[in-house]
């Protein structure tokens, strides 16, 4: 009997020296991997929470309250009754001006006077009424007990002896020391006085004693050698007034003057024919029972502010209505908290104001914004006069017990409320409540207009038609690829697609603009031609080859079917444009975009959302596709085969198996697409016109968040409100992708958890 002998494998030895080192090593390295993955998730998150509270940071001050401050109290620096305060812009000297005709220049902060001029007028001729000839001008209009008036400026000339600062105050007489006699027949004093001044003319405008209007028009002529101006007097007849004038004010076209009465009316009269002047709209300008307490332009000389004695302030300007007249509109109103106000005053450089009370109160306001920003009782007695310095952020007040209060003010952003951001304003010069973006304009009485809701609907409407294009021909490209291409053309479609991501956004944006905008207008109709016959011509492409014999279908290998729709493609956009003039003269008279605008009444811009939404449609198709497309093709295989076993067919395959299995991948795609689409900026800014308007007009154009801020930051003074404004849009932006991100992952973990393989 034979012996089997069976061989022995030997025995590994796991605890060798080198094994251990190799497992050390390669668990140094999962190590490394891991914490490296830790690392970097968490640096994305710090990344993004920092950006988070960076714009925040930029944000909050716009909605920071404003604060006052004491500086110094003295006593009133020299004798007499004040009738005007003043303060210059760098807040160091203000002027006082007293009734007995002495102009008191002095310093705001310890009161010491600095220089004193007495008014060239006759001992006993008094000042009456004052006014500024407009917010900043320094120039005024002083009547006296006599009926005459003279003109006078304030300046301040600034030198640097010894790197110091010195300011002078230098006080002149632009038209003589003459005074000007607008009440010749009767020599009654001048209650009340508007006075406008510019290169062309002067206008005076005065009530007297007995509530009449004395006005006189001057006609400016300059002598060419010496550069001396002189005055040619004009005749201006002036309307009667029925009641007591309280205030006038005169606009700075000396279009329209306002009257206000004691018995609550306000006049506008139009003075468009100095001869004849028409009473254009005669309102109630405060509340029945209440009287007017004053009357002050804003900033511009558009809107009218009316305080009456319960204290509310009632904002008014003129409105065309739809026979193109002007008529009186209450626009907006303010309660001040403490009752009966005392006295108004303006910003001389935005569209701000103040009211003090009666009983020491002060309340700081702006209109664009409807807001109040500051509500603070000052003194304990009452104020009898205020005024503000140019740049807003002194105060200097002169309380009934001649002790004179110099206040400093924080109010940086005043114009800038929730209201004004999100809702419709009532801007000057409007004929209704509007949603505007225009953060700059030509002059300084500009009116800022930084609602967000025209910049927030560009960017959803740019999106929206980019999604419009990009979604179908991205979603159902990568369908067909992923589950009816062959693997080898799928190899080669697939890299070409995800290659059109390469191309930078910046090219795109400059052939859209440069090329694509003006050769659509061209052709508009044969873009329709395509629009309308390419999906019917694929289609009967596909049932034309369906229906072939097989002995030619099966020449085309399986899954190559669609290169054969490149020639049929090509054919019918050739084919479109051929026919684009002979449709336009058919059916359009020639010019498709006349026939919209005169016909249709639809606007036509040649950069609009039809523009967008091709050339952002074709960005972010890749990165839909890309996504979609692995989505789909990393289904696993089993699924498939089991229900073409079972007898379905491939299209019923992919409609019932396919679809609800990668539906939380092609939804991903959506979102991160979607977001690309939302954040794009440089297409959107090079095609389109820039327009924040509101119109889904897919021939209008359009202003987005990203390509405002691209636009407006790097010109946009730092720390100013349009400054942070624009950072307030980025900080939207970011909450909105947030906040879409967040809704998309919560609805893709559900698909995902309904639609899972175990």
């Amino acid at each position: 009997m034979n012996e089997v002998v069976t061989a022995k494998a030997p025995e590994l030895d796991f605890d060798t020296p080198q094994l251990k080192r190799y497992r050390s090593a390669r668990a140094l390295k999962d190590k490394i991997a891991k914490w490296s993955i830790a690392a970097g998730g968490v640096s994305v998150i710090v990344a993004v929470t920092l950006i988070f509270f960076y714009l925040l940071y930029e944000v909050m001050p716009l909605f920071k309250s404003a604060k006052v401050e004491a500086v110094a109290e003295y006593q009133v620096p020299a004798e007499g009754s004040t009738l005007f305060l003043a303060v210059e812009e760098q807040a160091e000297k203000a002027l006082r001006l007293t009734a007995d005709g002495q102009i008191v220049f002095f310093n705001t902060v310890d009161g010491t006077i600095d220089s004193q001029y007495r008014l060239p007028v006759p001992d006993g001729i008094s000042v009456t009424s004052v006014n500024e000839a407009a917010a900043g001008t320094r120039t005024l209009g002083l009547g006296f007990s006599d009926g005459s008036v003279i003109v006078i400026k304030h300046n301040y000339k600034i030198t640097w002896p010894d790197n110091q600062r010195l300011i002078t105050p230098v006080l002149e007489y632009p038209y003589g020391e003459e005074p000007l006699v607008l009440d010749k027949d009767n020599g009654q004093a001048i209650k009340s006085i508007a006075i406008r001044d510019n290169d062309d003319f002067l206008f005076i405008i005065a009530s007297t004693q007995n509530n009449q209007l004395r006005a006189s028009y001057f006609e400016k002529n300059e002598n060419f050698i010496t550069g001396e101006v002189t005055l040619e007097e004009s005749d201006v007849v002036m309307p009667a007034i029925n009641g007591e004038i309280i205030s006038m004010q005169l606009t700075p076209d000396t279009r329209w003057l306002y009257v206000a009465t004691g018995n609550g009316k306000l006049d506008m009269y139009d003075l468009k024919n100095r001869m004849f002047p028409d009473l254009n709209a005669r309102v109630d300008a405060v509340a029945p029972g209440t009287d007017i307490v004053d009357m002050r332009f804003l900033l511009g000389g558009i809107s009218l502010l009316v305080a009456n004695d319960q204290g509310a302030i009632v904002q008014w300007f003129p409105v065309r209505d739809i026979d193109n007249e002007f008529h009186l509109e209450a626009v907006r109103q303010f309660q001040v908290e403490g009752g009966k106000v005392s006295q108004l005053g303006i910003e001389e450089r935005r569209k701000g104001f103040f009211a003090v009370t009666v009983d020491g109160e002060l309340g700081l306001y702006n209109s664009t914004a409807s807001r109040e920003a500051l509500f603070e009782d000052l003194v304990d007695v009452e104020i009898a006069h205020a005024t503000m310095a140019p740049r807003a952020n002194f105060m200097l007040f002169e309380t009934t017990d001649e002790r004179i209060h110099f206040w400093k003010v924080e109010n940086e952003h005043p114009d800038v409320s929730w209201s004004a951001l999100w809702n419709e304003v009532w801007y000057e010069g409007y004929e209704e409540p509007d949603f505007i973006w225009q953060s700059s304009a030509a002059n300084n009485d500009f009116e800022p207009k930084y609602s967000l809701v025209p910049l927030a609907f560009g960017t959803l409407k740019a999106a929206f038609y980019a999604m419009l294009i990009a979604m179908p021909l991205a979603i159902c490209g990568a369908l067909y690829t992923a589950h009816f291409m062959s693997p080898t053309m799928r190899r080669k479609v697939k890299p070409a697609i995800e290659l059109m991501e390469a191309l930078p956004t910046v090219i795109l944006g400059f052939l859209a603009g440069l090329f694509f905008a003006p050769f659509m207008e061209a052709n508009l109709p044969g873009v329709f031609a395509i629009l309308l016959l390419m999906p019917v011509g694929i289609i009967a492409f596909g049932f034309l080859w369906s229906n072939l014999p097989p002995s030619i279908r099966l020449v085309v290998p399986d899954g190559w079917e669609a290169a054969l729709l490149i020639p049929v493609v090509l054919l019918i956009g050739w084919l479109s444009f051929i026919a684009s003039p002979g449709l336009e003269t058919v059916l359009f008279d020639g010019d498709m975009r006349s026939w919209l605008t005169n016909e249709v009444g639809i606007d036509f811009d040649q950069r609009n959302a039809l523009v967008v939404g091709a050339a952002m449609g074709f960005a972010v198709i890749p990165t839909i596709f890309s996504i979609t497309e692995d989505a789909v093709f990393s289904v696993p295989k089993h699924l498939t085969y089991g229900s073409l076993a079972l007898g379905a067919t491939p299209w019923q395959t992919m409609v019932r198996v396919v679809l609800p299995t990668a539906s939380p991948g092609i939804f991903s795609a959506v979102m991160i697409g979607l977001g690309r689409a939302v954040g794009e900026t440089m297409i959107v800014l090079m095609a389109t016109g820039n327009t924040p308007i509101m119109d889904m007009n897919i021939f209008e154009g359009m202003r987005t968040l990203a390509a405002n801020i691209a636009v407006e930051m790097p010109e946009s003074e730092v720390g100013s409100s349009h400054f942070r404004i624009l950072f307030l849009a980025a900080f939207v932006l970011f909450l909105f992708t947030f906040v879409v991100n967040t809704l998309a992952e919560f609805v893709r973990q559900r698909l995902r958890n309904k639609y899972s393989v175990i």
